[in-house]
């Protein structure tokens, strides 16, 4: 698996992170059912600290991208290529609509008129 952070990224370190798994995960670099490297050996691969690529993949945890096994260790989630591009379009939705002036809750409100 190839990660790859973007230097002009404002975003917080963790979320970078996280974005990077999605995109590998969506973009089919990482199967469903496939064991994702220590957190640790990550870390050394991207230049950041263990506790970082750690939040990170808590949160990928919480979206149900990645599950976590004792013993098994970090696995990518059966049907979570779809779940995460679906995530990284969501997240370039919310932020195209800001720049455009619009927050969340015009954004769900347009969705809801979609029905």
């Amino acid at each position: 698996m190839l990660l790859k952070l973007e230097a002009g990224d404002p975003r917080p370190l963790h979320e970078q992170v996280a974005g990077a798994i999605r995109r590998a995960v969506g973009d089919g670099e990482c199967a469903p059912g496939e064991r994702l490297p220590p957190a640790r050996e990550l870390a050394a691969a991207l230049g950041v600290n263990a506790n970082t690529v750690l939040r990170a993949l808590r949160a990928l945890r919480d979206e149900g991208v990645l599950e976590f096994r004792r013993g098994r260790g970090v696995t990518v989630v059966q049907g979570a290529d779809r779940r995460a591009e679906l995530l990284d379009s969501v997240r370039r939705l919310v932020a195209d609509a800001a720049h455009a002036g619009f927050g969340r809750e015009d954004v769900v409100e347009m969705i809801r008129g979609l029905e």
